[in-house]
């Protein structure tokens, strides 16, 4: 199931808040790469698949912007990795 995703690019955040938990992946741009950083999701509302969720945004939000993307965070690594039909594309 999918969430809204709020995107505070001055921040250069992509957040859910799940049960008033703040989840976010955050990230750095170089040029046009997003450089994906990190993807936090506490254990308390971990397993719901927040983390797909937030990952998910950021890469279609890549795409839309032109952007290629550095995954340095092990999840976001792993998600493109899983989805490379979809994402493999954007890699940097």
């Amino acid at each position: 199931m999918s969430r809204p995703v709020e995107h505070h690019p001055e921040q250069r955040r992509f957040q859910i808040i799940e049960n008033g938990i703040l989840c976010v992946l955050d990230y750095e741009l170089n040029g046009n790469t997003m450089i994906i950083i990190h993807t936090g999701v506490p254990q308390a509302v971990g397993g719901r698949g927040i983390a797909a969720d937030l990952t998910m945004h950021a890469l279609d939000t890549a795409r839309q912007k032109g952007w290629l993307v550095r995954p340095v965070c092990s999840y976001a690594d792993a998600y493109i990795r899983r989805h490379k039909e979809d994402y493999a594309d954007l890699l940097a």
